[in-house]
């Protein structure tokens, strides 16, 4: 396996000497005395690595070939991650150097043990970010899905597979997981792409005036109903009408919503008339309707008519390697609507990212990020900036029902394995029902292997 490249400039060739000698077992070594040859050999070799002496000839007193030299290789290639070192106090040329892109900063003499660790570090940063420009995003056409994670793959085989059929859906998950997303990538990858998508908040409208949003009203059937109107499920005639917060729908409009489910059929408020109408039903909710069910405050019936097909949206922290491809997209989008040339995060926020729980999930990071590209003052944002400034520490506990959802995951997915996708005998080793495994094959969608 090659070893990564690692360009040293220093105009001291003892410690090139030194540092080619300490650290050639483990990078691929190149060397320049000045800012020309060391320009040549990172235009030549486009190296990961670069170490950086500010105090370069012809004026090794002051910063001005060493600043100017990391100004035109991170134009050359903004990716590399350069590390400076000078034996110049003045911490001003240090902060002018990371403000404009350097990835740390040492000074001479140099602790060989100390920047060993930095490069490491700095090479897995480069090795992780030239894999998340290099993952297929794929998100569903006109879905704005993005995510090449384990979960998101799952996500988007079980959204390819229940596209083309016109059962119910019943989207579960927390809130900021984009379940409104999930229900745009089943309409557009569905024969009823071309037709409309009409999606309804059940928790925003009060609940005398939700019957009416729904089902529409004939004129006069109550005061104010100047004219007749047709309603949300009548819009969505041919198309998909997506329920946002289910859960929040009161009972009685439950019984006419089941109706709906079953007949196909409706009746606008103040009329006797039925029209038929071909809608496919897509339901979100971020509480749990079981137990909604067994406490009465939503229907049973309807609850098994809406969940045919059950799809969970999956948090934040359950989608390693997402982070950071969901971060960069959204600067991306956010520099440019700002119309600022923002170049990206520098490491201490990085790892900020890396550690926060994210209790609001996408909504919560789209937020951030975008609140921090307004207020940001540099090219590159801080852990300030997006107010994350003292995540240190160890990362925070799972929750417990997290950890009780991926042991139940792994076991069942242990289980299948280990008997070739038998129900049956995976039911049996586990002590639970061939009904119960089904239940976790579904809420998870776990894929029994061939």
């Amino acid at each position: 396996m090659n070893k990564p490249k690692l360009l040293i400039i220093d105009d001291d060739e003892t410690i090139l000497n030194q540092m080619k000698w300490a650290l050639m077992e483990t990078y691929d070594i190149f060397l320049a005395g000045d800012r020309r040859k060391g320009l040549d050999l990172f235009r030549r070799e486009l190296p990961p690595l670069v170490t950086l002496d500010l105090g370069l000839p012809p004026y090794p007193r002051d910063a001005t070939e060493g600043l100017r030299a990391l100004s035109e290789m991170l134009e050359m290639n903004a990716k590399t991650k350069i590390l400076v070192v000078s034996g110049n106090s003045d911490q001003s040329n240090a902060l002018q150097a990371i403000e404009q892109g350097a990835y740390d900063f040492f000074k001479k003499p140099i602790e060989l043990d100390e920047i060993q660790v930095t490069l490491r570090r700095a090479l897995n940063l480069f090795h992780l970010e030239e894999e998340n420009r290099r993952l297929k995003r794929k998100p569903v056409p006109g879905s704005g899905i993005i995510g090449a994670s384990r979960a998101m793959e799952t996500l988007h085989k079980t959204v390819r597979k229940i596209a083309n059929n016109s059962f119910p859906v019943l989207i579960s998950g927390e809130s900021g997981t984009g379940k409104e997303l999930i229900a745009h990538a089943i309409h557009h990858q569905s024969d009823r792409a071309e037709k409309p998508f009409v999606a309804i908040n059940c928790g925003a409208i009060p609940e005398n005036l939700m019957e009416s949003e729904l089902f529409g009203h004939e004129k006069g059937s109550f005061t104010g109903a100047h004219a007749q109107r047709k309603g949300r499920i009548e819009f969505a005639e041919g198309g998909t009408l997506f329920l946002d917060e289910i859960g929040e729908l009161g009972l009685n409009l439950q019984v006419k919503l089941l109706r709906f489910l079953q007949e196909k059929t409706l009746e606008r408020v103040g009329g006797r008339k039925s029209y038929e109408i071909d809608a496919r039903v897509v339901a979100a909710t971020n509480r749990d309707l079981k137990e909604l069910t067994q406490s009465g405050a939503f229907r049973e019936d309807l609850y098994y008519r809406l969940s045919v097909v059950s799809v969970t949206s999956p948090p934040l922290r359950e989608r390693e390697g997402d982070l950071l491809l969901l971060t960069h997209a959204f600067l991306n989008q956010f520099s440019e609507e700002a119309r600022k040339k923002i170049k990206g995060l520098t490491k201490e926020a990085i790892e900020a990212l890396s550690v926060y729980d994210w209790p609001g999930n996408v909504r919560e990071l789209e937020n951030k990020i975008k609140r921090a590209v307004v207020m940001a003052e540099g090219a590159f944002l801080t852990a300030e900036d997006l107010e994350l400034a003292n995540q240190s520490g160890p990362p925070p506990l799972p929750r417990l029902k997290d950890a009780k959802d991926r042991l139940e995951r792994e076991l069942a997915e242990e289980a299948l394995t280990r008997y070739g996708g038998n129900i049956t005998h995976a039911a049996s080793a586990l002590g639970i029902s061939r009904q119960a495994f089904h239940d976790i094959i579904s809420k998870h969608g776990i894929e029994r292997p061939s």
